[in-house]
């Protein structure tokens, strides 16, 4: 029997739950000074890209062009158009295997270092940081 999925309750710290993709869970990152989301393949004790199978690994890419998608659609909501994706897998801090979709401007305050570390967040509050969720469900809908 296959173990159950659970992300790392580290994530829930800094994100929200957005919903489910075929693979993986789609966080939204509480930081309002990018538009970023988080995918975590639904499969236990996952720590790298090669723990993936091929199939898998396939299917990750496909839901990370989409959360590229879904991540301009937050700049152009927010009118702040990405101008740049940074997608990354580092998982220094958390091992448990997960993806950063982040959109990028060179006027974003860090631009262009890195974003990974680099505080304080700026969190969207409650009611912001609900309807940046719904947005992302909305247009992933049908």
């Amino acid at each position: 029997m296959t173990p159950p999925f659970n992300a790392d309750p580290a994530f829930d710290a800094g994100s929200i739950v957005v919903c489910d993709w075929p693979l993986c869970q789609v966080r939204l990152q509480d930081d309002a000074r990018f538009p970023w989301l988080i995918l975590i393949p639904r499969r236990a004790g996952l720590r790298e890209l090669e723990d993936l199978t091929r199939e898998d690994r396939a299917v990750l890419m496909d839901e990370i062009v989409r959360a590229g998608e879904a991540v301009r659609m937050l700049g152009e909501a927010s009118l702040r158009p990405v101008q740049k994706l940074n997608v990354a897998a580092l998982g220094n801090v958390t091992a448990q295997l997960h993806v950063h979709v982040v959109g990028r401007r060179p006027d974003d305050g860090l631009w262009p270092d890195p974003v990974w570390g680099r505080g304080p967040a700026a969190p969207y509050g409650a009611g912001a940081l609900r309807a940046a969720a719904d947005r992302i469900r909305l247009s992933q809908a049908g």
